[in-house]
């Protein structure tokens, strides 16, 4: 968000926590792209905030329900703080306990497959309305279609980058393997670590897809930590990762830090690796 629009979240958020009878005075930005991530103090509450739009609503309240029902069968979550989704001006919020770093080290291979693995575990006890994991596909593939979106992609790239996410969608969607509901971005940005042990946040890109879908956004090596993986298919996963994160680093209206860079770096990785595969 710009810093105009940053304030307003802000603003946003601290409303939200007080309307709880929370003391929200101050509040730290944590991440700023697309979504503001704030730590609202003295209460010590975790905030997420967006604009406010259809989707933006829908997303926020999947979110907080995914993760109030995967806190009800004991999955490695983080709490919730409220489970109302607040509508505030321009804004949408949530709010949620905030967790204390307890190292700044990476969390081992074998917690973080340990970790997902209880988390797909409880996934499979929830039952709620999720996209398939390939309407993420489509959108990532409707978005590298739209010059106007995409102005400063280059026509080979656009064609290379289509034709991957095409053929990589029909490889993981042929694989017949078991699905089931998933975390969706996994990676470890999303997993904290935390005096009660690693916790999963960030539930709004929740769909449903075999686990080497979510396995793909780990590091690698977290695969060998993770019982009954499809190797073949986790690779495929991993290059339709790679295609799809792509696909969005391109948008005129992404707000990723640095991401035209990637954007460029990750064609050059993905050229690589089907270039490996093939």
């Amino acid at each position: 968000m710009q810093a105009c629009e940053a304030r307003q979240a802000t603003r946003a958020a601290i409303w939200s926590a007080s309307s709880l009878g929370l003391t929200a005075h101050d509040a730290t930005v944590l991440h700023n792209s697309n979504k503001l991530t704030l730590r609202l103090q003295p209460c010590d509450v975790l905030a997420r905030v967006a604009r406010v739009a259809a989707a933006a609503h829908q997303c926020a309240q999947l979110e907080v329900d995914v993760a109030q029902r995967l806190a009800e069968v004991g999955s490695p979550v983080a709490a919730l703080r409220s489970p109302e989704v607040f509508v505030r001006g321009d804004y949408v919020v949530s709010l949620w306990a905030y967790y204390e770093p307890v190292t700044t080290q990476p969390i081992p291979n074998a917690e973080y497959g340990g970790a997902l693995e209880r988390l797909h575990a409880g996934m499979r006890k929830v039952d709620l309305p999720t996209p398939h994991f390939t309407a993420r596909v489509s959108e990532a593939r409707a978005l590298v279609a739209d010059h106007a979106r995409t102005p400063e992609l280059a026509d080979p790239d656009r064609v290379f980058l289509a034709s991957t996410l095409d053929r990589m969608r029909r490889a993981v969607s042929e694989s017949g393997r078991p699905e089931q509901l998933l975390h969706g971005e996994p990676h470890p940005g999303n997993l904290l670590s935390t005096q009660a042990g690693p916790l999963f946040i960030d539930f709004e890109t929740c769909c449903r897809g075999p686990i080497e879908f979510d396995l793909a956004h780990a590091p690698d090596e977290v695969a060998g930590h993770y019982p009954g993986v499809d190797h073949q298919l986790l690779r495929d996963c991993r290059t339709l990762m790679l295609a799809m994160i792509t696909a969005w680093r391109w948008d005129r209206d992404d707000q990723f830090p640095d991401g035209h860079r990637l954007g460029i770096e990750w064609l050059k990785e993905l050229r690589r690796a089907t270039a490996q595969s093939g």
